[in-house]
């Protein structure tokens, strides 16, 4: 029944129940041959058919990029290869968060009644934990230096980037930098952290300020490195601001460097305040024919000419 170009999902009913009746199996099919456009759309909108059909009537979920990873024996080696043993501390940290958040979804379900009288689950999966901070990957030695020059003015600009396999932050170089420069220093095959300092002039003063940035170039990149960059900036940037008193006036992220001009920083770390809204003003009267002039008597007025 599968299409070896084309994605689907798959709802198969098993024979076991709870509260809410049969539990499904939910099944992803995205076969390596099929068009990136297609796998992304499918993936944008899996969760949406989730939610729709009721996560709480799901057992469990399969992927599959080959027929063998979704017939009978890849879903017994599914169950069977669940165990955290063979994961990463990075992903067994990426585990455990998701585990929290499938948690507090279920958690904000609440039990609404309608005028008919049935119970009707709703459920809310756009809830998030406010504890969950990602991961934290420690800084090496040469990016903790790196930083420390930053502090002191001593480096104008410093990348970072993580090491999936030693779950590190590394220093990637310190090339002194200006803005004019800036869009070159960001990679167009992978993703990276930037501290740049900006100097410019404000109201006639020279002064600087330091903005982050982060640089994720489009869907290029492996789905690892874009969960792990994304987890980890948090963290990073809790420990630069806490630990090494570097105050960053603006955080942005990217996908590409050609718009890292003087003009969009400055706006960027000084934003424009809104417009004040303008007073109300009567509207103008229709133009054109305005009618045939009347002329109103008083009551005592004499037809007489």
């Amino acid at each position: 029944m599968l299409d070896t170009l084309e994605p689907c999902y798959i709802l198969y009913r098993l024979d076991s129940q709870n509260q809410q009746g049969y539990e499904w199996l939910f099944i992803s099919w995205s076969p390596d041959q099929s068009p990136v456009r297609l796998k992304m759309v499918y993936a944008a909108t899996r969760a949406t058919l989730k939610k729709e059909f009721g996560g709480n009537h799901l057992k469990d979920e399969l992927f599959g990029t080959v027929k063998e990873d979704i017939c009978f024996q890849g879903y017994l080696q599914h169950l069977s290869s669940s165990s955290p043993a063979s994961l990463t501390t990075a992903e067994q940290q990426l585990h455990q968060i998701k585990i929290t958040e499938d948690k507090v979804a279920r958690d904000e379900r609440r039990q609404v009644a309608p005028a008919s009288g049935r119970a009707k689950t709703e459920i809310r999966v756009e809830g998030k934990n406010p504890t969950l901070q990602g991961l934290a990957f420690p800084l090496q030695e040469e990016a903790k230096h790196a930083l420390q020059q930053l502090k002191h003015k001593r480096t104008n600009y410093l990348q970072l980037r993580l090491d999936t396999e030693r779950e590190t932050i590394e220093l990637v170089h310190t090339t002194p930098t200006e803005t004019r420069e800036l869009p070159s220093r960001i990679p167009t095959d992978c993703p990276r952290y930037h501290f740049f300092v900006y100097k410019h002039a404000r109201q006639g003063q020279a002064t600087e300020a330091i903005v982050f940035i982060y640089s994720m170039p489009g869907y290029s990149c492996s789905i690892k490195e874009r969960m792990l960059y994304s987890s980890c900036k948090n963290r990073l940037l809790d420990e630069v601001e806490r630990d090494y008193h570097i105050e960053i006036a603006k955080k942005m992220e990217i996908d590409s460097g050609e718009g890292l001009t003087d003009d969009f920083l400055y706006e960027e770390v000084y934003p424009k305040q809104h417009a004040l809204k303008q007073a109300f003003t009567k509207p103008k009267g229709p133009t054109g024919k305005r009618g045939n002039k009347r002329l109103i008597r008083g009551a005592g007025d004499n037809d007489d000419s």
